[in-house]
């Protein structure tokens, strides 16, 4: 299988599946997930793995575009929600999901956080708060559709010129703007593009301990994420590439993902650990947008956003 850098398992996972069916699994890991997907379009011809995982909504598009999957419907997809499932012809299968949301830093914002998009371009909130740039990161690219499916084609462009005035802040990447600019890494900035789960890892890596995270999450203009595996076109072991995505929607995967990935499941019979179910954030009403209208104008709104933001 073929993966990018975020991917997580705890130790005995993979281990569990190959003893059980006798089949070897090679992890082959890249880099970010676009880097990766070029990657599997490059050797589409030759393929370098049997089975691809990590391609998101963000990328689905430009991936089914390319042809590079077998269609296969796992019977156990029957526990995954039908909002998760984006395409009816089963060539790739939902794994995880997750939203992209702003975060504030509680004692930072003086008990008055943004409560919507609309207030976090208030000056007093823009000035305060760190983003990533689309171009070179996934969650900078989340809110960036975020604005978008929000404001509209006609209005996202004014809401960040908004945003610009205000004083915001880019970073190239998450850990920059997270544990650089966030008040979590030592900066000063009270507001970042991060994840609804991110308040887990704050307690699960508190040092010292702590039952209550510093941080929360503004549900409004959440972006959701899913993330797909796919069996590609010219796998030389089509049943053991089917085994595993049977695999990769079984409780016993799906019930190490949160921990490892800090991801929901996509399994609805998947039982979520105590920490995770305690202190991930749910998005009543996340926003997506059409993967077609991502591929079609991702290029053009990420280079309006340099355009506004950047120059």
């Amino acid at each position: 299988m073929v993966t990018h850098d975020s991917f997580a398992v705890s130790e005995g996972i993979i281990e569990s599946f190959e003893e059980s069916t006798g089949i070897t699994v090679n992890l082959l890991t890249g880099e970010d997930t676009g880097s990766m997907l070029s990657q599997v379009i490059l050797t589409k011809d030759n393929p370098i793995a049997d089975v691809v995982f990590g391609i998101d909504n963000t990328f689905l598009q430009r991936a089914l575009d390319e042809d590079l999957f077998v269609p296969y419907r796992s019977p156990a997809v029957e526990t995954v929600p039908a909002e998760l499932q984006l395409d009816a012809q089963d060539r790739v299968t939902p794994i995880d999901y997750g939203d992209v949301c702003v975060n504030y830093w509680i004692d930072a914002t003086d008990g008055a956080p943004p409560e919507t998009l609309e207030d976090l371009a208030d000056p007093r909130h823009a000035g305060s708060f760190v983003t990533q740039n689309p171009e070179t990161s996934s969650p900078g690219l989340a809110f960036l559709l975020a604005t978008v499916a929000a404001f509209g084609v006609d209005g996202w462009e004014d809401y960040w010129t908004g945003l610009r005035d205000g004083g915001v802040s880019v970073t190239a990447g998450w850990s920059e703007a997270y544990f650089g600019e966030f008040v979590a890494g030592g900066g000063d900035r009270a507001l970042v593009t991060s994840y609804a789960t991110s308040p887990v890892a704050e307690v699960l890596f508190a040092d010292p301990p702590t039952d209550t995270p510093p941080t929360g999450v503004l549900t409004d203009g959440c972006f959701r994420q899913i993330e797909f595996a796919g069996i590609l076109a010219g796998t030389g072991n089509l049943p053991g590439a089917q085994a595993f995505i049977d695999f990769m929607l079984s409780d016993t995967f799906q019930e190490d993902i949160p921990l490892n990935m800090f991801v929901f499941p996509a399994s609805s019979s998947a039982q979520l650990p105590e920490v995770f179910a305690t202190h991930a954030v749910a998005v009543p009403e996340p926003l997506s947008l059409d993967p077609a209208l991502i591929a079609a104008e991702r290029d053009n709104w990420t280079r309006r956003w340099v355009e506004i933001v950047l120059r």
